[in-house]
C-alpha cells in the first residue's frame, strides 16, 4: 500500500490470513455474513486485547488495538444485510401469520418459519442474533 498505513496493512493482511486458512477447512467462507462473521470475530478480539493491554499499562498497544477495532468495524459496517425495518415487518407478519394457524407462538416456532427453509428471510443476508432478539422483543 502506497499509503503506508501500517494499521490498515496488518488489518487486511489478518482477514487475508484467516480467510487462506479457513478455505482449508470444511467451513470455507463463501458468503458475506461468515465474512462478517470473521470480522465481528476479530473485533472483539481486538477489543479483549485492548483491555489487557489498558490493565497492562500498555498504552501504545492498547491504541494500536483500538485503531485496529476501528478499521474492523469499518469493514464490518460495508457488509450489506437486511435492515431493521425490513426484519422488523417480517417477523411481525409471520407472527400474525402464526397466531391465526393453529401453531402455538414461541421463539422456536417464529424463528423457525422467518429464516427457515421457505421463510421470508431465507437466503437474505441477514444476522440470525439480531433476528433472534427482535423475535424475543416482539413476544
Amino acid at each position: 500500500m502506497k499509503a503506508k498505513d501500517t494499521n490498515r496493512l496488518n488489518v487486511l493482511r489478518g482477514i487475508l490470513a484467516e480467510t487462506t486458512n479457513a478455505s482449508k477447512t470444511s467451513t470455507p467462507i463463501k458468503t458475506d455474513l461468515q465474512l462478517l462473521s470473521l470480522l465481528k470475530r476479530r473485533a472483539a478480539a481486538s477489543k479483549a486485547a485492548a483491555q489487557e493491554f489498558g490493565a497492562a499499562r500498555r498504552d501504545d498497544l492498547k491504541e494500536k488495538e483500538e485503531a485496529q477495532v476501528a478499521l474492523l468495524e469499518e469493514y464490518a459496517s460495508k457488509v450489506k444485510t437486511v435492515g431493521p425495518d425490513e426484519l422488523t415487518e417480517a417477523i411481525a407478519k409471520t407472527v400474525e401469520e402464526l397466531r391465526t394457524s393453529s401453531v402455538s407462538v414461541n421463539i422456536g416456532s417464529v424463528l423457525k418459519a422467518v429464516s427457515g427453509p421457505g421463510g421470508v428471510l431465507d437466503g437474505k443476508p441477514v444476522e440470525k442474533s439480531e433476528v433472534a432478539r427482535m423475535v424475543k422483543g416482539m413476544l
